[in-house]
């Protein structure tokens, strides 16, 4: 079964939603980078946060039978990555977020409204 880009995306918003991520933002990148159609982007306010947020989004993937196809930064919990096929979810803690400003260097991409 193959899963749609746009579901990968609700399925990581919704996760991230429930574990109380903040300033959430979806880029649509589609048209713009090879890379990914979606980035999802937010932060937690402690490293427990941050791999909370990780954990759900993998967990949830998962149970649709989607393989991650990486995952980075857990340990230190300062900045996540996690690639799901077409959507790549960006997961900092609040200090790094505002230092790399990811929004800023995408500011081409889209920002997606009601996920």
């Amino acid at each position: 079964m193959t899963i749609k880009p746009e579901e990968l995306l609700n399925i990581a918003v919704e996760a991230a939603e429930d574990k109380k991520a903040n300033d959430l933002v979806v880029l649509d990148l589609r048209g713009i980078s090879l890379v990914a159609d979606y980035f999802v982007i937010c932060h937690g306010n402690s490293d427990t946060q941050v791999q909370a947020i990780a954990t759900e989004i993998r967990k949830r993937i998962h149970d649709k039978g989607v393989a991650l196809r990486g995952l980075e930064g857990m340990d230190a919990a300062r900045w996540v990555l996690m690639d799901i096929g077409d959507v790549v979810v960006h997961i900092f803690h609040r200090d790094e977020r505002e230092y790399y400003n990811i929004e800023r260097l995408w500011s081409d991409a889209k920002v997606v409204e009601n996920v």
